[in-house]
């Protein structure tokens, strides 16, 4: 049996995973309307990704003998001032992500909660990528500047991004 503090930190979490992939959501609707379909691609596959996070915890937890007690979501911006600025807010995202699974990692281990552990070391190493990814983006925007072939081609690279399903989820661990 699951601790009710490791519980409730998953469930949590999950709610963060599932405002993450509202957020990712918002910000494919964004791109699709603003002509951005390879951006939209993008997000679309964030979008998967979170979801399968949360179904990642929520298997986990009812495997535990848990509870999965889904809260709200809260609402998420809609609006970004350029394709830097959507990306710098990924980021910005991804680290406070990467700073929640941390901090789930320090109560499963305060609580002695070695099998959380073990799967939370699945997140851990997932955030060092998602972090990386966005940083990637970012300097290459950057790069990019005004260069409208430069985003073209960009837009065109992103829009080629296919949807993998996360290895917990094809394991059913």
């Amino acid at each position: 049996m699951i601790s009710n503090k490791v519980q409730e930190a998953i469930n949590n979490q999950i709610n963060a995973e599932f405002w993450s992939a509202y957020l990712y959501l918002s910000m494919a609707q964004f791109f699709h309307a603003n002509g951005r379909q390879g951006l939209a691609n993008w997000f679309d596959i964030q979008f998967k990704e979170e979801q399968a996070h949360a179904q990642i915890l929520i298997n986990y937890l009812n495997s535990r003998g848990g509870r999965v007690l889904l809260k709200a979501i809260d609402s998420v911006p809609t609006e970004w001032k350029s394709e830097l600025d959507a990306f710098e807010a990924v980021l910005a995202h991804e680290e406070k992500v990467t700073a929640m699974i941390n901090n789930l990692y320090s109560i499963a281990e305060s609580e002695h909660d070695y099998a959380t552990r073990g799967r939370l070391d699945w997140f851990v190493s997932e955030q060092v990528e998602e972090e990386e990814t966005a940083r990637t983006i970012i300097d290459r925007l950057k790069l990019i500047g005004d260069n409208g072939l430069a985003m073209y081609t960009l837009d065109t690279e992103l829009g080629a991004r296919t949807y993998t399903e996360p290895s917990p989820l094809a394991t059913n661990e």
